[in-house]
């Protein structure tokens, strides 16, 4: 059975559409990862999948219930971690924690086996007002309160933004060991370098599921011949590439352009042509695609449809 299934979900707010016909299925015991920039829908889809908000159209279950139908249950059974710190501020880490337990008709120490890799690193803290907590405490705080009662599933949303890279390295640490624990993951990020961490995963833009497929398996999918070019002037490089007729799509990453060409085009070939255009100081060197080329990618071939139709 599948820890939650989708089915042509919509939701519109008053003119502005935030969902449009999304489907898919997360499979019990996998870290599903859905990646897309900020008001691409990914907190709405959570919202209808945690029975906090009604959709339009469609339907969806979580652990074979229905999220409308079954709401009671489910709330009693999953596990939910807004992109916002959403736990009481005065009281205390170890306050919070001993209160949501007891919602859940549960004890810290019945479970405490699912939280203390987790715990241990704020356990030091635990008198401290949970206000009073760095933001990678306060998301270790978080995670340990949505698990206190051991959900089948876990909803994480953007539970990584504006949270230190180490502490975000040692979040999906945590992540793979809950998964061992036979707990279902669905988490929602902007980081498109996380996506590499799930086991699948779903690019969501303007409401739209673009791609569905392993990391791996959508970067396989790339098929274009991709360099990295660098310049001294980045503006009026990405100018120049984008009038070069044998450049197909051109995107700033860091300090460079990646770019995609035809196989036409070689590297002394665009090195001559952007040198006659007034460039200095230029490299360009072929480079393995990541998953946010991919995006791009995908992104822009799903717009050039639209804008074909």
């Amino acid at each position: 059975m599948s820890a939650v299934s989708v089915e042509n979900i919509s939701k519109k707010y008053d003119k502005v559409t935030a969902l449009q016909k999304i489907s898919f299925e997360a499979d019990a015991g996998e870290i599903f990862g859905i990646i897309g920039p900020d008001g691409a829908g990914k907190t709405t889809l959570f919202r209808i999948l945690t029975t906090l908000l009604l959709a339009d159209e469609g339907s969806a279950s979580v652990d074979g219930k229905d999220v409308v139908k079954d709401y009671k249950e489910i709330r009693r059974e999953i596990g939910y971690m807004p992109g916002r710190f959403s736990l009481y501020q005065d009281l205390t880490v170890e306050e919070n924690l001993e209160f949501f337990a007891t919602i859940f008709n549960t004890t810290i120490e019945e479970n405490y086996h699912l939280i203390e890799d987790i715990y241990k690193q704020i356990e030091p803290f635990k008198k401290r007002r949970a206000g009073k907590l760095s933001g990678g405490m306060k998301q270790k705080l978080a995670l340990c309160c949505a698990l206190i009662h051991k959900p089948t599933v876990l909803f994480l949303d953007e539970p990584t933004t504006g949270v230190d890279p180490v502490s975000r390295k040692e979040f999906w640490d945590m992540l793979k060991k809950l998964k061992e624990q036979n707990i279902s993951i669905l988490v929602s990020t902007p980081y498109m370098d996380e996506a590499s961490l799930c086991d699948r995963i779903a690019f969501i833009q303007n409401g739209r599921f673009l791609k569905i497929d392993t990391p791996s398996g959508i970067i396989s999918q790339f098929g274009e011949k991709l360099w990295a070019v660098e310049g001294n002037d980045m503006y009026k490089l990405l100018l120049d590439l984008r009038n070069n007729g044998h450049v197909k799509s051109s995107f700033t990453f860091g300090d460079n352009i990646h770019i995609t060409v035809d196989d036409s085009l070689t590297i002394e070939e665009l090195k001559k042509y952007l040198t006659d255009t007034g460039h200095t100081n230029i490299e360009v060197h072929p480079i393995v695609p990541t998953i946010e080329d991919c995006f791009m990618q995908i992104t822009e071939n799903k717009e050039n449809e639209r804008n074909s139709n």
